[in-house]
């Protein structure tokens, strides 16, 4: 396996030329296959035997469903391969670099291509990871330069970036506009002094931004100790240009009742890079407020799309019906697959969170 590329630091150095024009597709543009990490340890694995075999059978359970669709790399850390090969599919390909955590999305490179009318190439951001904004349980020695060692072995440019970004923290419709949020990438533990004008230019020259629309905040439960601060991909997402899906909370005794109106009030007033107002179509949460920490923060926003399919988040909740019947409308011709996710948001994350997308070439 190739070795890791050393991470960067402070300020950028990019290693392809500047004048190229990168474009973020949407996740709904064909795909060449599916990155993932496997629970190395620590917070994701658990600290007992029953936890780590929930943790490493989701995971699995999530790789061994996209592999139907497409291929999928798995990245273990040394020394898992066998472990990780009990749980996972023959078709899943394994490779190995050392990894602190499992969360693809967000320690993993964003996937870019050209847009400049010339020949058509692949690239990957390699975002400043540093523990979702220096978390005092997170570390992020190896996972900081994951986001390098999948763009190397992908074998696409490099596009290194100052800016401390997750994949979890944009949506994109792969025509400019771009969600973030507030308190994410202007989380003074993540980009100390960056104010909305220096992350726009940034996100224009990485992922094509035109149009970045901030939310003000994120979940409730995203707000505690374990959470992001406010990633927009258990919030909404662009399953076409024009429509967003939003998390809805219809409950009033949930935290999130308020929070999600106020969200999809705001995104009503705004339109997407196009100039076009958005087709909002309201996704229920699932009827479970809590677990054995509080409220919960389930969502079925959390998806991954991939070539023919769409691998939703379901609950044991009486709403996981509803959430494939709005997923596979928004998604037409793609079969809707879930796997049951609660065992990813005990930990922190959902579907979509674990999963990274390498867009095909033309």
């Amino acid at each position: 396996m190739a070795t890791p590329i050393p991470t960067h630091a402070g300020t950028p150095h990019p290693r392809t030329d500047p004048a190229i024009g990168w474009l973020m597709p949407a996740e709904t543009a064909p795909q060449s296959r599916i990155w993932m990490a496997f629970p190395p340890g620590g917070y994701a694995l658990g600290d007992t035997p029953e936890e780590a075999h929930a943790a490493r059978g989701t995971w699995a359970a999530v790789a061994n469903a996209a592999v139907e669709f497409q291929p999928v790399t798995m990245v273990v850390a040394p020394g898992d391969r066998e472990v990780a090969a009990s749980y996972l599919s023959p078709d899943v390909e394994i490779a190995e670099a050392p990894l602190d955590d499992a969360w693809m999305r967000d320690i993993g490179p964003t996937f870019v291509m050209t847009n400049d009318g010339g020949a058509p190439r692949l690239g990957a951001v390699n975002w400043v990871f540093n523990g979702w904004g220096g978390q005092d349980w997170a570390t992020w020695d190896h996972d900081a330069r994951i986001g390098a060692t999948v763009a190397e072995l992908a074998g696409v440019d490099v596009i290194d970036s100052p800016l401390v970004n997750e994949g979890g923290g944009i949506q994109v419709d792969g025509e400019g506009t771009v969600l973030v949020t507030e308190t994410v990438q202007l989380d003074p533990g993540r980009n100390p002094g960056w104010g909305k004008a220096e992350v726009e230019a940034e996100l224009a020259r990485t992922i094509g931004a035109t149009k970045v629309i901030w939310l003000p905040r994120g979940l409730a439960r995203d707000a505690e100790r374990f959470g992001t601060r406010g990633h927009v991909d258990i919030v909404a997402a662009i399953p076409s240009p024009g429509t967003l899906l939003v998390h809805r909370q219809a409950n009033p005794e949930h935290p999130d009742f308020a929070i999600t109106a106020d969200i999809i009030e705001h995104l009503a007033a705004t339109t997407d890079a196009a100039g076009r107002a958005w087709n909002i179509i309201e996704v229920p949460a699932p009827a479970t407020l809590t677990d054995d920490e509080g409220f919960v923060d389930y969502s079925y926003i959390n998806h991954l799309v991939l070539n023919g399919g769409v691998i939703a988040c379901s609950f044991n909740d009486p709403m996981d019906a509803t959430a494939v019947e709005i997923l596979s409308a928004a998604y037409p011709g793609r079969k809707v697959v879930t796997v049951d996710a609660r065992e990813l948001f005990a930990r922190g994350g959902g579907i979509h969170c674990i999963t990274q997308q390498q867009p095909a070439l033309p």
